[in-house]
Order: structure tokens, then sequence, then C-alpha cells
């Protein structure tokens, strides 16, 4: 039977880099997973195994490193526009560039009252300990025309202890959970949103802002909002998101909702007052929804992990 070749990329995954930026005694830290997708006019490659439209994988990983150093890394969007411009502009038989970037944050150790006085305050400038907070994410695609940015971040996990209630549900005969007027409502958030940036670089948006903007704004409408369900919250999250940021023209969640049952203590004589729960991690509620600025398409994929 005879068969074609479909759509295809190739690239290095997972090129782990760190940046150190040396201030004085002060250091600043980069720390990111780039992965690299390159497409075009391979097809030879797939049919004959002629390399002779290749970029080796290994150049793409060394180019990662060389950029580290020559361009800097002022925030993982700006460092995979470098990236998928010099990949596309530079290498005829490559159409294409997909880079994809997650970063991990680190914060600086501060150092105690007592040690600042024997050792001062300038040599704790290099002391950093790994957040324990989210991944921030950053995929990058451009095709020598058209630029696209989606941003995000994964595992940031967050609770309200109050002001969750959930009730007048659907009931069947297999219904057997209760109405909740005062819960806990945890989740883990995944989200990714699309800037509407194409290619004026007079307009290109100020990234490490927007970012911290955005979660600022994602968490500030989990913890105000008087949530009925998981998915009012969702949506107030995604709304205040693209109601501040203009840059930004959709959003799209993946929230499983981090059940707590409350535990049944009436057997040892207990009563039980909003105060003791069982933490659930399976099966969860798993809560999605896009939202999107009023007359624009959707774009980021239903799997966020697909990006």
């Amino acid at each position: 039977m005879p068969t074609i070749l479909g759509q295809n990329q190739y690239g290095k995954a997972e090129n782990r880099v760190v940046k150190i930026t040396r201030d004085g005694a002060t250091h600043h830290i980069k720390d990111l997973n780039v992965s690299v997708a390159l497409s075009g006019d391979m097809d030879e490659v797939h049919y004959s195994g002629s390399n002779a439209h290749v970029l080796p994988t290994d150049t793409t990983k060394n180019t990662v490193y060389a950029f580290a150093k020559e361009h800097g890394i002022e925030s993982a969007e700006q460092f995979g526009i470098h990236l998928a411009r010099h990949f596309v502009t530079s290498q005829e038989p490559i159409h294409r560039a997909r880079i994809r970037i997650e970063e991990y944050a680190w914060e600086r150790i501060e150092a105690s009252d007592a040690t600042s006085q024997f050792i001062g305050a300038d040599e704790v400038k290099h002391s950093f300990v790994r957040k324990g907070q989210e991944t921030r994410l950053t995929q990058i695609t451009y095709d020598g025309e058209r630029w696209e940015v989606v941003s995000g971040l994964k595992d940031l996990v967050v609770m309200n202890s109050t002001n969750s209630e959930f009730w007048g549900y659907v009931k069947d005969k297999y219904t057997t959970l209760k109405e909740a007027y005062d819960r806990i409502l945890a989740t883990e958030v995944s989200g990714r949103w699309r800037f509407n940036w194409t290619d004026d670089e007079q307009r290109m948006p100020n990234w490490e802002k927007s970012y911290e903007q955005v979660k600022k704004h994602m968490l500030q409408a989990f913890a105000e909002t008087y949530s009925l369900s998981l998915q009012q919250t969702l949506y107030q999250m995604g709304s205040r998101i693209i109601n501040h940021r203009s840059e930004i023209d959709e959003v799209r969640f993946s929230l499983p909702n981090k059940h707590h049952f409350l535990v049944d203590l009436e057997p040892f004589g207990l009563k039980n007052d909003n105060e003791v729960y069982y933490a659930a991690d399976r099966p969860y509620g798993l809560i999605e929804a896009t939202i999107l600025r009023d007359g624009c398409e959707p774009r980021i994929p239903e799997d966020l992990t697909n990006l």
C-alpha cells in the first residue's frame, strides 16, 4: 500500500540551562528547561535517509547554551523568540520552529541578623533556595512570518479554607454526595494564556511583568470569589486576566478539584465543626475551560500537555 509522510518535526528536548548573571556581589539566576522542535523541507531524510537538510540536534543543543551567553536570558519568552528566529532565518530548509520552555524559580536566602553582623549583607546575595511553587512555561512558534506566544504555569497549588459551597446539583439514585454550604476549595492550577503580539518589536510585551501580573490577577480572583462551584471560580480567574491584561486574548485552565472531605468523628464521640478533613488524591473532579476576549477564536489546545 502506498504511503506518504505526514506532519513531522525533530529537535533536542529538555536542554537544561542555568544562567548566572553577576552584578557585583549580587547574583541573579535563570534556570530553564528548553525543548526545540524544527520542521520544514525534511521529506528526503525520511524517504532516503539523506541528511542534506538536517541541522543536527546536537547543534540545536549547543545553540541554546551559546545563546544563553550571547543574548542572556531576560525572560523565557524573549529567549525563546531569539532561538525561534535564529533557526528559521539561518537555515533555509527549516520553515517552522517551536520552542517550549519551563522555568524554575529561585529566591534569595536572607541572612539572619546575627549572621549578617559577621559576614556582611553582600555576601549572602549568591545563596538561593528553589521555590516550591509553580513551574513557569512558555511556547514560542515562528514560521518566518507569524509569531505565536503562549505562556503559562503548572503545579500551582491553592486553597480557600472557606467561602465555598456546592449544592443544588442534579441528583439521581446513584448520588451519595451531601450538599456543602461551607467547604474547602483547593486545586492545582495548570494554565496557559495566548498573547496577541505578532511581530511589532515596539509593541512587544514586558514578558516578566506580564507573567507576574497574570499570576497576581489569577490568585486574587481565586481568593476573592465566593465560590458556588469550581467552574465559577475558573471563569472569574480567566476573566480577570483578560480584563486587566490587554496583551492577552485567550486563557485556558485545567483545574483538578483537590477534594477535602469532612471526617466522621461521631464514632469517637467528637463533633467535627468543619475542622478535620480527609484529603483525597484520587479520583478527582477535573474542571477545564477556555476564556476568550470577545471576538477572538480559541487556539490553545484542549489538552494543555500538547503545547
